[in-house]
């Protein structure tokens, strides 16, 4: 099993960065890759609640499938993610940084396993480390960047 987790403070309130992260109309204007939402989904999350997208990976557009495992409002979202050949689960946690304006230290923990099949190989370890540190790190800096701007 392979684990990446990486952490940065937002500047804004963790109730902005809450409804960032679970909002699907958010998701789709921060995460540049969320081409769209391919089913409605009830809000608020619950544990069960599953968001498909059009998403791109490498430029090529695939299914991503996201359910929610289990949450805690404003604090946690644990997550199994079906990304194309890629499968992971992932856990955003979120805690106040004492500040004033308040801020946000904002996680992001990804486990997946040591191979992934692909056409024709498969990605060994190494490299599913490197994909998943990109992942991580891209996401976390694109939510901080919209929730900053957003206030």
């Amino acid at each position: 099993m392979i684990t990446t987790a990486l952490s940065t403070v937002v500047g804004a309130p963790r109730r902005r960065v809450w409804r960032a992260l679970t909002d699907p109309a958010e998701i789709v204007r921060w995460d540049e890759r969320a081409i769209r939402l391919l089913e409605p989904v009830s809000q608020p999350l619950a544990a069960g609640s599953v968001l498909s997208w059009r998403y791109l990976l490498g430029g090529i557009p695939v299914v991503l499938r996201e359910e929610a495992l289990d949450l805690l409002y404003e604090e946690r979202l644990h997550s199994g993610v079906s990304l194309g050949l890629f499968h992971f689960e992932q856990t955003f946690t979120l805690a106040d940084e004492a500040a004033d304006p308040p801020r946000t230290r904002l996680s992001l923990r990804l486990a997946t396993g040591n191979s992934v099949a692909v056409v024709g190989g498969h990605l060994d370890r190494f490299a599913v480390r490197r994909q998943a540190a990109e992942l991580v790190d891209t996401r976390l800096r694109a939510l901080q960047k919209w929730c900053e701007a957003q206030g």
